[in-house]
């Protein structure tokens, strides 16, 4: 017996439900719950609704920010970071999960996919500490 990957299965249940109603989505997903009962794989649906996820996302041109700070981001950076994540990674749009993170001291942290971009103050006084101790000793 052949193993099925998650991302198989998810990319499966994408590829079934694309362009489909939301009725006919409904009934897409009841048949997918049933297959991975059967198939005893129902421990395994987080992991591929985050595959799904991420195919659709992909497939939609979409990317999902996880954006760490010390304080609620403005307006204007929220645009800012926006502009530079869509520039970088030639996205259409761009999705912000914030969340706020007293230990940044100041600054951003941003997740994307398996990539950070630390630009917080807390990052940069570890390496000006990193680059002090390693040339003067």
């Amino acid at each position: 017996m052949s193993t099925i990957s998650n991302n198989d299965i998810a990319r499966a249940v994408y590829l079934l439900a694309k362009g489909k109603s939301h009725v006919e989505q409904v009934d897409i997903s009841k048949k997918v719950t049933k297959f991975l009962f059967r198939r005893r794989l129902l421990s395994k649906a987080p992991q591929i609704l985050s595959q799904l996820e991420k195919i659709i996302n992909k497939e939609e041109d979409r990317i999902v920010a996880k954006v760490g700070s010390v304080e609620k981001l403005s307006h204007q950076m929220k645009t800012n970071i926006e502009q530079a994540l869509k520039k970088r990674y030639s996205a259409k749009e761009i999705v912000f999960n914030e969340s706020l993170d007293s230990r940044l001291i100041g600054g951003v942290r941003i997740e994307v996919n398996d990539e950070v971009i630390d630009l917080s103050i807390k990052n940069r006084i570890g390496k000006l500490q990193e680059y002090l101790t390693s040339n003067h000793e």
